[in-house]
């Protein structure tokens, strides 16, 4: 269980890794770089998906499946598309193996080379945008919202599990719009829906902005972000949504007929979030026992422990604790009552408070004839005594759930605000990116030279422009140059 986790103040990329294999959240591939999501960590990206996936088709998207492989030729098309992805590309040159000849395996077989190499998939713009010529011809085309939930593959030389790993599950909108003005809309739309689900649904307070030109989606004219602060004091980008402009449509040469009878290239966006926001989730709020998972993700949410020493004592601490399940359920609250024989109290304990189950029940003998229950809180491990005749148990977990999940995104918050400095000198930044890190809010030039010399300097990168940035003039912290408003800088994952 939690014992012997490894402390976040001691080493917190040990104590991230440990976390992950203990919580059963997932564990390393026999395939370098890849990894096996356990079903624990599984049923939350479920609840992820689930949740966005409801919210995409509310604001009128729908969902397809595109494939897996990707002829060369097309991501020749785009130029800088091509350039932000070529080395990170996994190629089919083949496609048939043999026996060998001395019988000791299967070797590639040198006749079946394919006349086209194919690009397993790094992102989907350029065979959606192939697609995309065939399905649009007349401004009654438009829009077409378009989402798909799939896996990619990005040959990474440095993996971690959840945050970077050669083949990772996501899910890529790609949309094409009559207007530009109709097109930036639907980014920024994406952008809030990212927002929304982190903060409501993940109670991750994230920062809303736009990457600079060297941090920006390859083939995007601009590409909208939402960043998050963890609590080693580095960033993480949560979720990103690129306005594409024409440059899609152009290379795949998709017009549509308007109105007026003209012939005019579509506008596109791209956005797409991934199984990375599970690391954000650990990251965000766990601590030295294991996970502290926000209620609305858990995939349990409640969960009641008997405590009992004789087959007739368990059987009445059941009737009880099933009572309290129909109550729980009836409410929509996830519940599981674990009546094992193989394992003590005290064991099932340390292995839900290592899993993050946000609130723990606990029953036996005395608590029966009181008629009443311990209810245990894994945010604030918290215990307290609840008379069950004087409260409704399922009103009192419902508000008990709103509770926590305000809490710990409060928690985070108040956290983020800590690291998060305003800084106006050199060596003001110097230090501080390495005594205490966070969100630096600095004055930059604007230029790629500046931002390129301070990220070789400092490891540092800018995050985002915020997008409610105060306009003021100011001097770069590094050229001296003018500027107009503060970035946010950090270290990063």
């Amino acid at each position: 269980m939690s014992k012997g986790l490894p402390k976040r103040s001691e080493d917190y990329s040990l104590w991230y890794n440990e976390l992950v294999k203990r919580a059963d959240l997932a564990e390393n591939s026999p395939v370098r770089g890849c990894m096996v999501i356990k079903p624990y960590g599984y049923s939350i990206w479920e609840k992820m998906q689930a949740q966005l996936d409801k919210m995409f088709k509310e604001t009128g998207h729908v969902n397809a499946y595109f494939p897996l492989f990707i002829p060369k030729s097309y991501l020749s098309k785009e130029a800088t598309h091509v350039e932000g992805f070529a080395k990170e590309c996994a190629v089919v040159t083949h496609y048939r193996l043999k026996n060998s000849e001395d019988g000791k395996g299967v070797i590639v077989d040198p006749d079946a080379k394919l006349e086209e190499e194919l690009i397993v998939r790094p992102t989907s713009e350029t065979v959606i945008w192939s697609t995309y010529k065939n399905w649009i011809q007349s401004y009654r085309d438009l829009p077409l919202l378009v989402n798909q939930w799939a896996n990619v593959v990005r040959w990474e030389m440095r993996t971690r599990l959840f945050l970077r790993t050669t083949e990772f599950l996501w899910q890529e909108g790609h949309t094409a719009h009559s207007t530009k003005e109709e097109a930036i809309a639907e980014t920024v739309q994406m952008m809030n829906i990212y927002a929304q689900f982190a903060e409501e649904h993940m109670a991750l307070p994230v920062v809303r902005g736009v990457k600079s030109e060297n941090e920006r989606f390859a083939g995007a004219e601009d590409t909208y972000c939402i960043e998050a602060m963890m609590q080693d004091g580095k960033a993480l980008q949560a979720g990103t949504s690129h306005f594409l402009g024409q440059n899609f449509a152009k290379a795949f040469d998709v017009k549509f007929a308007t109105k007026e009878g003209g012939l005019e290239y579509v506008w596109g966006t791209s956005w797409g979030a991934s199984t990375r926001l599970m690391g954000a989730l650990i990251m965000a709020h766990s601590d030295d026992n294991g996970l502290v998972l926000p209620p609305k993700l858990a995939p349990i949410q409640v969960v009641i422990v008997p405590i009992y020493k004789t087959d007739e004592e368990l059987s009445k601490i059941s009737e009880k604790a099933n009572e309290i399940m129909a109550k729980l359920r009836s409410k929509g609250i996830s519940v599981k009552f674990d009546n094992r024989d193989t394992h003590k109290p005290g064991w099932k304990f340390a292995e839900y408070e290592l899993k993050g189950v946000p609130v723990r029940i606990a029953m036996g003998p005395r608590d029966l004839a009181n008629n009443s229950v311990e209810i245990a809180r894994r945010d604030t491990l918290t215990k307290e005594t609840i008379h069950l005749g004087e409260i409704q148990i399922e009103d009192y977990i419902s508000d008990l759930m709103d509770t926590i999940q305000d809490a710990i995104y409060n928690k985070a918050l108040n956290f983020r605000e800590e690291m998060t400095t305003e800084v106006n000198s050199w060596d003001e930044f110097e230090k501080l990116i390495e005594e205490k890190g966070g969100f630096l809010a600095a004055h930059w030039d604007g230029t790629n030279e500046t931002e390129e010399k301070i990220k070789e300097l400092t490891k540092a990168t800018i995050r985002c422009i915020p997008l409610n940035r105060k306009e003021e003039s100011g001097k770069c912290i590094f050229s001296g140059n003018p500027s107009h408003g503060r970035v946010y800088f950090a270290r990063a994952y």
